[in-house]
């Protein structure tokens, strides 16, 4: 399960890697574009392979994880909303999870906006802008994360200024992303994801029964 776990598993232990493996089989998928904590199911699924005799066996692309947006948080909860961000989130729902996310000044380690940055935005944008008064600094383009990472260390850079950059950055890319991952699934012009679940009646409903489950583990 990619965890570290005493000898004696439950059942259900057993049967989840299981259960993950075979759903890469029932999509059919070519390629496995996960997490690294999903790495040991992929290497089941391509071992499986070799059990069968089946020569075309799933690529893996393991990326990076990205941590919860809150303290101590190693990845992002599906139990907890609060702490990742989702294609359907509205904008105010993005400046509220990153207003509220873990970022203390001057700290980089285990820090998750300056992760959002380095992973997200800069390969995005090649660059991040910040918007601030010319007491706090003035407006500023980083144009690596290195030289963002200096200037938070030495606070010439501070997190009341930092999220509201990041929040209007993602929230960028997300209005961008959604169409264009549409747009590719259909084949079609169609809307971004936000303007569907916005302009759409039926959608709305769905994406209120979803959130509406409660996640138990």
């Amino acid at each position: 399960m990619g965890r570290s776990e005493q000898e004696e598993l439950t059942a259900a232990q057993i049967l989840y890697p299981c259960m993950q493996c075979a759903d890469i089989f029932f999509l059919k998928a070519d390629i496995c574009q996960l997490g690294m904590d999903q790495r040991k199911v992929n290497v089941l699924a391509r071992e499986y392979c070799d059990d069968l005799k089946r020569k075309n066996k799933p690529i893996i692309l393991s990326h990076h994880m990205l941590p919860g947006l809150k303290q101590g948080q190693e990845k992002m909860s599906k139990s907890d909303p609060s702490s990742s961000i989702y294609m359907e989130d509205t904008e105010a729902d993005v400046n509220s999870k990153i207003k509220g996310a873990y970022c203390p000044p001057k700290i980089v380690e285990g820090n998750p906006c300056l992760e959002y940055i380095k992973y997200i935005v800069f390969p995005w944008f090649n660059d991040f802008q910040v918007e601030r008064s010319t007491a706090n600094g003035g407006d500023k383009t980083f144009n690596s994360f290195e030289e963002l990472v200096a200037d938070y260390e030495e606070e010439k850079l501070h997190p009341a200024d930092l999220k509201p950059a990041l929040a209007k950055a993602l929230n960028k890319i997300l209005q961008v992303i959604a169409f264009i991952v549409f747009l590719l699934m259909v084949g079609k012009s169609c809307e971004p994801v936000r303007d569907h679940f916005k302009n759409d009646a039926n959608a709305q409903d769905l994406l209120k029964r979803v959130k509406g489950y409660r996640i138990t583990r």
